[in-house]
């Protein structure tokens, strides 16, 4: 992000910004199975459908905060294509209070490697960010590669790579980094996780949280993103997931 020399400029930057982080929730987690945001190295079976509900909202905030209290819902389905490779839609930008920016976000992603006796998996992916309404930019992608890793304990590591185009995290601007996970279960109905993307922009938060199954179908996700800037000024807040595998 450029360093900008006015207060008042800097706070009207950040609230664009996080406002597209919310628009945009879960932000590579786009129509596709994830942590809480990235990617998660889990692929559907061939004819396998999953749904999603993600909430993110902040209960309080005032005027001096970076982000000010909000609610967003952003539905999701995921199809199983076989060969690895998963597909789905998201529809985001249902965010309350403003004006809906519904975009509409098809997704692709593809285990390209599993060796799963030793427990290494690389995957690569890739969002399209198409803005219907109330729109300030036409096309985004945001594509990725990462690497993870499965040890003896069942804790599950991911590191990889990122890269969204433009405007879709930062206004004029192209943006790169690391994006980072980790799982362990710590039963057969919760489990620990966490997950990162690295830099200051819509998408760069740090999410911790827990998972839990109160059924065989069913997953929840509870979770509290803190932003890679301004989380001392309130950049900060829940996140709600619950899942459910159709068939």
């Amino acid at each position: 992000m450029r360093k900008l020399s006015s207060p008042r400029r800097l706070s009207v930057e950040t609230l664009l910004m996080v406002f597209t982080a919310i628009c945009a929730n879960a932000m590579s987690g786009h129509a596709q199975q994830t942590i809480f945001n990235v990617p998660s190295s889990d692929v559907l079976f061939r004819g396998s459908l999953y749904s999603e509900l993600d909430v993110s909202f902040k209960p309080n905030g005032d005027a001096g905060n970076a982000v000010g209290k909000f609610s967003s819902f952003v539905p999701r389905v995921v199809v199983g294509a076989g060969k690895g490779v998963e597909v789905g839609l998201n529809v985001m930008g249902n965010v309350q209070p403003g004006a809906d920016t519904t975009t509409l976000v098809p997704a692709f992603k593809w285990k390209a490697y599993d060796n799963g006796k030793k427990g290494w998996a690389v995957v690569v992916g890739n969002d399209l960010f198409i803005p219907v309404r109330n729109k300030t930019y036409n096309f985004g992608g945001y594509f990725y590669a990462q690497v993870s890793k499965t040890f003896k304990t069942k804790t599950r590591l991911t590191i990889g790579s990122y890269l969204f185009t433009k405007d879709v995290v930062a206004p004029d601007a192209v943006r790169a980094g690391g994006q980072f996970g980790f799982e362990q279960p710590v039963n057969e109905r919760v489990g620990l996780a966490a997950d990162w993307f690295t830099g200051k922009h819509a998408a760069g938060y740090f999410t911790p949280g827990f998972t839990f199954k109160p059924h065989a179908k069913v997953t929840g996700y509870v979770a509290y993103s803190i932003g890679n800037q301004n989380a001392a000024r309130g950049n900060h807040f829940f996140l709600l997931e619950v899942g459910y595998n159709i068939k």
